[in-house]
């Protein structure tokens, strides 16, 4: 994967960032020790995408001056931490970085998949749900509980912008859910189209095939 200005920039970048938040070095030590695994599963997710901002010629290219593949880069790295360690203050302090800068909440204890998609991501906000592979969302979307029950998701789920899915949801495979839609309590079939507001929801055949980002 070719990173925009190489390892080095990136790690300086963080270090700079992240010392709004008092970043120790006993810290930005352990960030340079994850960052090799951190940047191999970002590479594999990043593969998959058929956004052309995802490709130096042939090769995977990470710039972490694109909002939308940094924010995946924070998360990953936050929820890298989480995994190693629990629930830490240095996972909270990117947590909150990727808060600040992209202006989008996912927390790291929520498990997305590893390979998901986002573009315009501003105002989202990703909560504990079981992701599949190759979900992707966009500005405005919101996953969440409703009375302690969380989304089930289904591989290749598009949310387009302000939709929404909450509480005891079980989503098919290969969804698109149109912009504004709002799901609550109700289950959608594999290969749909949905449009509306739950309970009055409108479902039509989805004949677009699997779809990258």
């Amino acid at each position: 994967m070719i990173i925009e200005g190489g390892l080095p920039q990136l790690e300086n970048l963080l270090n700079q960032q992240l010392r709004f938040f008092l970043l120790s070095e006993r810290e930005f030590s352990k960030i340079k020790n994850l960052l090799p695994e951190v940047l191999e599963e970002l590479e594999h997710c990043f593969s998959f995408s058929s956004n052309k901002y995802y490709r130096r010629h042939q090769d995977v290219f990470f710039s972490p001056f694109h909002s939308s593949q940094y924010c995946i880069f924070l998360y990953k790295l936050a929820r890298k931490i989480f995994e190693e360690d629990g629930e830490t203050i240095l996972a909270d302090k990117i947590y909150f970085l990727n808060k600040m800068m992209n202006n989008l909440d996912i927390f790291y204890g929520t498990e997305l998949p590893k390979v998901f998609f986002t573009d315009h991501p501003l105002g989202a906000v990703l909560g504990k749900a079981q992701y599949g592979d190759y979900f992707s969302f966009r500005q405005g979307c919101t996953i969440g509980n409703n009375k302690g029950k969380y989304p089930r998701i289904g591989k290749h789920v598009k949310m387009w912008s302000n939709s929404k899915i909450l509480g005891d949801c079980k989503i098919g495979d290969n969804v698109i859910i149109s912009s504004g839609t709002y799901i609550k309590d109700q289950n959608i079939p594999a290969n749909k189209l949905v449009f509306g507001i739950s309970p009055n929801l409108i479902l039509k055949d989805n004949n677009f095939g699997n779809i990258t980002s």
